[in-house]
């Protein structure tokens, strides 16, 4: 018999892509860190992203800071779109967003060059 109040956990359609950047960064991960931290306006639906700051240790977060073209590409982008993780891993560094579902899960070409552009930097650090 199956139950009529099923409960509400269990797998969901929340999908994210990583971009892997291969780079074995050993003791110095942190100074792979990086996360945008966004300036907006608006309120709610109408909130547009104004402008990027990039927030980590070390030479990468410099690096994407002084990127005012990679910085204005990113700015033109949703909020959601606009907010990036940088994280390392044991053999390589993650490029990624938030989570989506399965109907607005995506990459644009627009979000593909910001991501190609964040690994050159990770690749030239």
């Amino acid at each position: 018999m199956q139950d009529p109040n099923p409960l509400p956990w269990g797998a969901l359609d929340r999908f994210q892509a990583h971009f892997i950047v291969r780079k074995n960064v050993g003791s110095s991960a942190i100074h792979y860190t990086a996360k945008t931290m966004l300036t907006t306006q608006g309120h709610f639906g109408s909130k547009i992203v104004t402008k990027v700051n990039w927030n980590g240790h070390g030479d990468l977060a410099t690096k994407l800071n002084s990127d005012t073209e990679l910085n204005d590409m990113i700015a033109k982008q949703s909020i959601k779109d606009a907010t990036i993780y940088v994280e390392p891993t044991d053999t390589a560094i993650r490029i990624r967003s938030k989570w989506d579902n399965h109907i607005a899960f995506g990459i644009t070409k627009e979000l593909f060059e910001i991501y190609d552009r964040i690994a050159g930097h990770i690749k030239s650090v």
